[in-house]
């Protein structure tokens, strides 16, 4: 079968009998970038092959009108936390007193109750048990050991958190009870705890960088011992389980200077640096600074909502070196936004790991860089300043990508940030330029190298206008760090690393891009999206057909981490269950290498409609998030019937038609 230009070289024995050759929706990376605002979804009821439903003569050619409802991003996503049926205390559900009572305390302090209604508990299964022919979830009743008084607990079950850290937070709440609880002398439940290796993965299993919100939490538990307020504020003692969605629209108001010399007073307790204000045009010695010793290291962008701690913990498993988190609002920052600062957090894992800001003046982002240095010291790495955004939203506040055309602006951040951050180094994310034809990144990189004290810059081979079309011009970032060179061979300036970026999807690709540009590294971005593995692809210069049950059971190690991070209870268990769907929306675009005609594979390749080597690998590469809610459920337990996800990309909510 000939395939149109730009079409991935499948086997002629893979690919399914369509017309036209191509059935496969080209994801829009472009339109569903900018938004991830909630709306309403479907859940799954089975798994169908969407590939397959979608082939044959009966297939009626689409309106122009239909096939642009199925392009670009879904704008109103909504996300609805999943709670319990009885709202139990944080305090009781741990075995602990509730300083309360149970007469006014607004939660319930009745654990029978509450065990009653509570659903049964949820297992994650070994890879070895899921067939790959027709996979599906094992069945749990015949591998479950019901408590005699409590159906709802699996005596037999495994708690993730409990196993890896010898207690689990969640207490009576978890969804894998029966992992930590026994019967004591009196007949009742009760928690266990294993001290033991409590002590022992105190360190290593224990994220930092909690940001404290003394003033705040005090304030809040007066409101909840106030039984006549308005409206019921949430209890002091809750924990946050997900990573709520950035509210991209704040930084549309910029704090004025004052303001933020005010809010940096009142958080830390000093006033803000004079020189930091407004910082003039000066060089920073580097001696000054930790040296960024980069070269031949990994390094995982920093990815909006899909770049979260535990896709970042997997990354590391596979090889990442460097790891950022993902960008925060200057002004997010400084108002003391709890979504904001919980983008910070650092898994022990994460050897090397910064944290990026974006925002428009020095007036914001001096304060933020100082605030971080004082607030979380040395649990971070380094700074980086996102000058490459090209999402609407953020350029038109004058952040991201905007800045590359205010390079005088640039520089009084990166140098005032330098300032403020003391031996914490700077680095910045560019891109080409903003518009195509006019690109500006050969002129501000020897500045930011030997002018501004940038400590390491990435550039993505794109303008802000091309966004993800036309190839990444590894040329021009070849050109640009050249000429970063020979300002620092000319003036003796210690070199700094310097990564390139994009359209790296191999092992092949990535070292043949080092060594033709000169680049210290590359950054992963969507490669490492669509395949994690690829930092172990790099590591080991091979590249890997991976099986559909190695896959799987990566699947399995992301959920293991999202329930440690997200939590065991059932609001953790369906935030998790979110990000899955949201990591499973990149991975099944990956096409099997052994499928393939000829290496190495491209990104920008589309997929023909095929079959994989077995059923499982079938399902892996399936468009619909109704497939990705299935695979979910082998490590998640069934979603509820409130439980919905809507895709970023409209052409996977999409049915086939026919």
């Amino acid at each position: 079968m000939d395939l149109p230009p730009g079409t991935a070289p499948v086997k002629a024995e893979f690919l399914l009998p369509v017309n036209n050759g191509i059935t496969v929706n080209a994801p829009d990376d472009d339109a569903a970038e900018g938004s991830t605002k909630p709306g309403r979804g479907e859940r799954s009821e089975g798994y169908v092959d969407h590939r397959d439903s979608r082939s044959g003569p009966s297939r009626r050619k689409l309106t122009k009108e239909e096939k642009k409802a199925q392009r670009g991003a879904n704008k109103g996503r909504r996300f609805g936390k999943v709670k319990d049926e009885l709202d139990l205390c944080w305090r009781v559900a741990n075995g602990a007193t509730c300083e309360y009572g149970a007469e006014n305390c607004r939660f319930s302090h009745d654990i029978p109750g509450y065990l009653a209604a509570k659903p049964q508990d949820i297992r994650i299964f070994n890879v070895s048990d899921i067939s790959t022919t027709n996979p599906s979830v094992p069945d749990l009743p015949h591998l479950a050991k019901p408590h005699p008084e409590h159906p709802c607990i699996d005596l037999n079950d495994v708690c993730p958190i409990f196993a890896e850290t010898g207690d689990c937070r969640y207490g009576f709440k978890c969804r894998f009870l029966g992992g930590h609880v026994q019967t004591d002398e009196n007949g009742k439940l009760a928690l266990t705890k294993d001290e033991e290796k409590k002590s022992r993965t105190a360190v290593s299993s224990q994220e930092v960088n909690f940001y404290p919100f003394p003033i705040s939490d005090a304030y809040q538990r007066e409101l909840n011992e106030n039984e006549e307020a308005s409206k019921p504020n949430a209890n002091a003692d809750a924990v946050i389980l997900a990573e709520p969605e950035q509210n991209m629209d704040i930084d549309a108001t910029v704090l004025p200077t004052s303001t933020a010399q005010e809010l940096i007073e009142k958080r830390t307790g000093e006033p803000l640096l004079t020189s930091t204000i407004d910082s003039a045009d000066s060089r920073v010695r580097f001696a000054e600074k930790k040296r960024l010793h980069w070269t031949g290291k990994t390094y995982l962008a920093p990815l909006t909502t899909v770049g979260n701690l535990p896709f970042r913990q997997l990354c590391v498993k596979l090889g990442a070196d460097i790891t950022c988190g993902e960008m925060g609002l200057a002004t997010s920052f400084l108002a003391g936004s709890k979504e904001e600062w919980s983008l910070v957090r650092r898994h022990p894992s994460e050897k090397i790991f910064g944290v990026q800001v974006a925002g428009n003046k020095p007036g914001t982002l001096v304060p933020t860089a100082e605030v971080i240095a004082k607030e979380l010291g040395s649990n971070v790495d380094f700074v980086d300043v996102n000058c490459g955004c090209p999402i609407d939203l953020v350029f038109r506040t004058g952040s991201g990508s905007a800045l590359l055309d205010a390079s005088n602006k640039l520089g009084k951040i990166v140098v005032g940030m330098n300032k403020a951050l003391g031996e914490i180094p700077v680095t910045i994310k560019i891109r080409t330029g903003v518009k195509d034809g006019k690109n500006n990144a050969h002129k501000i990189m020897p500045k930011a190298a030997a002018e501004w004290g940038a400590s390491c810059i990435t550039l993505h081979g794109r303008t802000r206008q091309q966004r993800y079309t036309r190839l990444a011009d590894w040329d021009y970032i070849k050109e640009c760090v050249e000429a970063v060179r020979a300002r620092e061979a000319e003036e003796d300036l210690a070199p700094v690393p310097i990564f390139g970026g994009g359209d790296c999807y191999s092992s092949q690709g990535y070292w043949d891009n080092v060594e033709k540009a000169g680049v210290d590294g590359v950054m992963l971005g969507r490669g490492a999206l669509i395949k994690p593995w690829l930092f172990t692809e790099i590591k080991e210069r091979r590249e890997w057909d991976i099986s559909a049950r190695e896959r799987l059971d990566l699947i399995r190690t992301y959920a293991e981490y999202g329930i440690n991070h997200f939590g065991s209870d059932t609001a953790g268990i369906n935030t998790t269950r979110r990000y899955l769907c949201e990591a499973l929306s990149f991975q099944y675009r990956y096409i099997p290498i052994g499928l393939l005609e000829h290496l190495p594979a491209r990104i920008n390749d589309r997929a023909p409609a095929f079959r994989g080597r077995d059923d499982l690998e079938t399902l892996l590469a399936s468009e619909s998030s109704k497939d990705w809610i299935k695979i979910s459920e082998m490590f998640l337990g069934p979603a509820p019937e409130s439980w919905s996800f809507t895709p970023k990309h409209k052409s996977n909510a999409v049915e086939s038609q026919g």
